[in-house]
C-alpha cells in the first residue's frame, strides 16, 4: 500500500495533483537526483540507506540519536536544491530565498524521488516499508527517508503544524500491514 499525505500548504502549491482530475507527476528525475540514487538503496545493519552512502558509514547508528529512525533521517537527508536546478537568491543578510514556482519544482521532484525509493524498497525480499519526507520552503527543500518502525517517526504526525514548510510524507505501508 502506498500512502501520500500533504499539509495544506503543499496541497495548495501542487494544486492539480491533489484534485480529482488525473494528472502526471514529472516524467523523470533531474540528472542530479538520478545520479544520487543510481546505485539504489541497501541495508546497513537494520537501517536502509543509499548504497553510495553505505560505503562511507562506519557505524549503524543510532549513536547520539534518540533512535534508529532519527539516525536514518540524518544519514538519508539532503537539500533538494543541490540536485534540482532552481534559482536560489541570497538576501543581503545571507538568507537564501527560493521562489514559489521553484518550491513547487522541488516538491514535485521530491515526490518523484520518493516514489522511486519506495519502488526500490518494495522490490527487495522481504519488501522494505519506507517513509519518505519531502519539504520545501522559502529557504530550501529537503528530502529524507527511513524504514517504518513502530513507535518511531521522523516527523510530526500533524503536517499542518509545519507552518513555514510545504510537507509531503509518502509511506509504503506500516508495520502492521
Amino acid at each position: 500500500m502506498l500512502t501520500v499525505q500533504m499539509n495544506d500548504a503543499a496541497a495548495a502549491l501542487l494544486g492539480p495533483w491533489t484534485g480529482l482530475a488525473p494528472t502526471q507527476p514529472p516524467r523523470e528525475l533531474t540528472a542530479g537526483l538520478r545520479d544520487l540514487v543510481a546505485n539504489g538503496i541497501t541495508l546497513h545493519g537494520d537501517a536502509v540507506v543509499l548504497t553510495n552512502t553505505a560505503r562511507h558509514l562506519r557505524d549503524t547508528g543510532p549513536g547520539g540519536f534518540i533512535d534508529l529512525t532519527a539516525w536514518e533521517c540524518s544519514v538519508n537527508s539532503f537539500h533538494l536544491e543541490d540536485y534540482v536546478p532552481v534559482t536560489v537568491d541570497v538576501l543581503d543578510d545571507g538568507e537564501p530565498v527560493i521562489a514559489e514556482a521553484d518550491q513547487r519544482l522541488l516538491l514535485a521532484q521530491g515526490l518523484t524521488l520518493a516514489l522511486h525509493i519506495c519502488r526500490l524498497g518494495r522490490s527487495v525480499e522481504p519488501p522494505l516499508q519506507i517513509r519518505c519526507i519531502v519539504s520545501a520552503g522559502t529557504t530550501n527543500g529537503t528530502f529524507r527517508f527511513h524504514r517504518i518502525r513502530a513507535g518511531q517517526q521522523g516527523h510530526h504526525p500533524d503536517l499542518d503544524r509545519y507552518t513555514l514548510e510545504k510537507m509531503i510524507v509518502i509511506d509504503t505501508g506500516s508495520p502492521s500491514s
